[in-house]
């Protein structure tokens, strides 16, 4: 089959096309013929510094999410079949081979269904960015209706999905953009108010637009000072959920603690990374989800660009440029 290697450590040129031997579904799993992969952050870092697992061999698959057609099951599987449309989260970390490639094998408990009306261009873009997002805003920061949100770069892979769940779920969406686009983007996808951060300091802006008082969560998509200049942001015990590492020596902990408020990580990997069978049956029912969404129109996944599989490293220099609305993807096949 083909497919794109990682054959070192580096830049994107690192990434080569090949030809690999069709993988066999072994009992409880599926083989996947691919239609396409998303791209992610995590790509380029993991193609930069090195798999997850350092002992791991070169070369190496890239490439957790993936959308295609079920093409053969192995014993023991229940409720797939060959044909059957369907999205998930494997591999791509250095664990398990991942997606930038015509067919990837798949434990059959991790894959979710695909309703036909869904693009799987579109379907392959959403999976690490919506369980992300859906992670970030219910399960960490227990967003519930009536709530008011910061979502930071909402026009970013997780951003522009965020925006939408939390709308959805009756909060108050407030986010940050950097440009006209971005806002004319966003709006359309429902944020309530927008806060251009290159023109006015985010936090004043968010506790602006909510009469002094703060917002009760932030997601925050982009770390470092950004995260650390979130707290305040916060009204007093309100939540601040980040994905990236958090800048420890830069939050103002003495006014956290002041105001008790709630701060916490998500990475999304974690079950992956740790063989956690439960969380990654939970992810996929979050998958489960967000696929009704996609197909009743209340989630959009907003591909950007869409590239060969053979040229997977020119996407990565796409990514890495930075100024991405929505998600980049890999179109593999039918």
């Amino acid at each position: 089959m083909r497919c794109v290697q990682m054959t070192a450590t580096g830049g994107p040129e690192v990434l080569q096309p090949a030809e690999c031997p069709q993988p066999e579904p072994g009992a409880g799993q599926v083989r996947v013929r691919l239609a396409a992969a998303g791209i992610n952050p995590v790509d380029t870092k993991i193609r930069h510094n090195g798999l997850f697992d350092p002992s791991a061999a070169l070369p190496a698959i890239l490439g957790c999410d993936g959308a295609g057609t079920v093409e053969a099951a192995g014993s023991g599987v229940d409720g797939l079949e060959p044909g059957d449309r369907v999205l998930f989260l494997n591999g791509g970390i250095g664990l398990e081979p991942g997606n930038y490639a015509e067919q990837a094998v798949v434990d059959a408990r991790f894959v979710a269904a695909l309703p036909e009306a869904v693009d799987l261009a579109s379907a392959a873009a959403t999976p690490l960015a919506a369980i992300t997002a859906w992670e970030g805003l219910f399960d960490r920061g227990r967003l519930e209706a009536g709530e008011r949100v910061l979502v930071h770069a909402g026009a970013g892979g997780v951003g522009h999905l965020a925006v939408q769940l939390a709308r959805s779920a009756g909060a108050h969406v407030i986010t940050t953009v950097s440009d006209d686009a971005k806002e004319r983007f966003v709006r359309g996808l429902g944020a309530d108010e927008v806060i251009r951060y290159r023109e006015r300091d985010f936090a004043e802006a968010a506790r602006a637009c909510t009469g002094g008082r703060g917002v009760d969560l932030v997601l925050d998509t982009v770390g470092g000072e950004t995260c650390a200049r979130s707290v305040h942001a916060l009204a007093t015990y309100g939540r601040l959920v980040t994905i990236l590492a958090l800048p420890a020596e830069e939050v103002d902990w003495k006014h956290a603690r002041l105001h008790n408020l709630a701060v916490t990580q998500e990475l999304m990997l974690s079950p992956m990374v740790l063989d956690r069978d439960d969380l990654r049956i939970h992810q996929r029912s979050v998958l489960e989800a967000c696929a009704r969404r996609l197909a009743d129109g209340t989630l959009r996944t907003h591909v950007a660009q869409r590239f060969p599989l053979e040229e997977a490293a020119q996407a990565h220099r796409t990514l890495e440029a930075g100024g991405t609305v929505g998600k980049l993807v890999l179109e593999i096949g039918g």
